[in-house]
């Protein structure tokens, strides 16, 4: 079994975990179709549409 060859300190490990918690903003885009806030790679949930085609039905 691995053993480390060197101490890592309080504050490296910290930061790595705490780059682990971070949300990813970058994943986060407006709809073409009605502008409203959507998560990339799906369907918006407003509208239904997903790369300009009706995808979803969305009840009001």
């Amino acid at each position: 079994m691995a053993s480390p060859k060197h101490k890592v300190s309080k504050m490296r490990k910290r930061q790595r975990v705490a780059s682990l918690e971070k949300p990813i903003l970058a994943q986060v885009g407006t709809c073409p179709n009605c502008g409203a806030t959507i998560r990339s790679h799906r369907a918006c949930p407003k509208c239904g549409t997903y790369n300009g085609k009706k995808v979803v039905s969305v009840g009001e």
